[in-house]
């Protein structure tokens, strides 16, 4: 028992440490009032996303940077994905609609579309979004800024999520919960180890040049986790990459429903672990059930330590990610449960080989 209860206090404060530093050091995108006109290529992949579409459009037209290339991918949608933006697109010459290939037996969907995107592409910087994003103005030239000065060939953003029922809120927050307590998202782009890596394929603003020479879509055409595997990849040839919270300038209502975001975050969640299933109990055994353990704990002091250190990770996390900080406290025991449930799902998955998404199977 003493083994345990040290373990999980170990695991607990190193979580604190890490949401600590991360909260000190604010990896956030910062606006930038320098102006810019390079051309940008903004590829959007889209599968049956008939109800996002025309949001991430409008919002896109609403920018306050003008040299730009909007190419839409329709990656054999079964609804009226093709015809929205088809219609949108005629009103500016900036815009246009392509209808993706058959998908190659060994390339997964979004991965290919990437690919495809890249091909039609003539932009300096090529900025990919998922079509269920929307874009705040000083976005794009915030992020040519950061990738100037820094010398990246890559920034990710983590997009701020929106929910508007409970049961996306039991869900979401658990993404940046887990991030944020695990990595340092600052060390990603200061240290050139491949482990210390981390990337949102909702936003993906490479230089085009550098992606040209490498192909980086092509290069894990087989991998769910495309665009963690894409840094990690960049960082192992000598590129730097960086990955920020979107600080307001990107959101997006990533799922609309609890049973959506089940199987939605299931999807990727042993993906995170390296498909290890022991790594996954152990973190849950570490997060879940040690808590247990710390609240029968004798002294009420360690007790109120347990406490602050939970409660000040929720804080932090939920500041940095422009989240309610009180509902996420209220809801932090159901949250918890979610994880267990989530983890379960995507154990399951992996071992029927039944993960799916947009109506395809993502693993064989």
């Amino acid at each position: 028992m003493i083994i345990v209860l040290t373990a999980v206090t170990v695991f607990l404060v190193i979580r604190f440490c890490v949401t600590l530093f991360n909260f000190i050091s604010k990896p956030k995108l910062t606006k930038t009032f320098r102006r810019y006109n390079e051309l940008v290529s903004i590829l959007i992949p889209a599968r049956n996303e008939g109800d996002n579409i025309l949001p991430l459009l409008e919002s896109i037209k609403e920018q306050d940077y003008d040299n730009y290339e909007v190419i839409i991918l329709d990656d054999g949608s079964s609804d009226n994905t093709f015809a929205l933006a088809s219609a949108f697109a005629k009103d500016d010459k900036r815009f246009r609609v392509i209808a993706g290939e058959p998908l190659p037996k060994d390339w997964l969907g979004k991965n290919f579309a990437c690919h495809q995107l890249s091909e039609q592409a003539s932009g300096e910087f090529l900025l990919f979004v998922d079509a269920d994003q929307k874009l705040k103005k000083g976005l794009i030239n915030s992020s040519i800024y950061r990738m100037k000065v820094f010398r990246l060939a890559v920034l990710s953003l983590f997009a701020d999520q929106r929910m508007h029922t409970l049961g996306e809120r039991l869900v979401v927050p658990l993404l940046n919960y887990i991030l944020l307590t695990l990595l340092p998202l600052r060390l990603v782009s200061m240290t050139k180890w491949p482990a210390f890596s981390a990337a949102s394929g909702q936003f993906m603003m490479f230089d085009a040049t550098i992606y040209r020479r490498n192909q980086w879509h092509e290069e894990v055409k087989k991998d769910i986790n495309e665009d963690v595997e894409i840094m990690k990849l960049l960082k192992s040839k000598g590129y730097k990459g960086d990955v920020l919270l979107a600080n307001g300038f990107l959101e997006c209502r990533m799922y609309t429903s609890y049973f959506d975001g089940l199987q939605g975050l299931s999807k990727n969640l042993l993906v995170e672990f390296g498909y290890s299933v022991i790594g996954l109990l152990v973190y849950l055994i570490l997060i879940f059930f040690g808590y247990s353990i710390l609240f029968m704990l004798p002294s009420y002091e360690l007790l109120g330590v347990v406490v602050f250190l939970v409660v000040g990770m929720r804080f932090m996390v939920s500041s940095m990610s422009n989240q309610n900080i009180l509902l996420n406290f209220l809801l932090h025991p159901l949250q918890m449960i979610t994880i267990v449930l989530v983890s379960i799902l995507s154990i399951h998955k992996y071992m029927t080989k039944s993960i799916q998404w947009k109506g395809r199977k993502i693993l064989q």
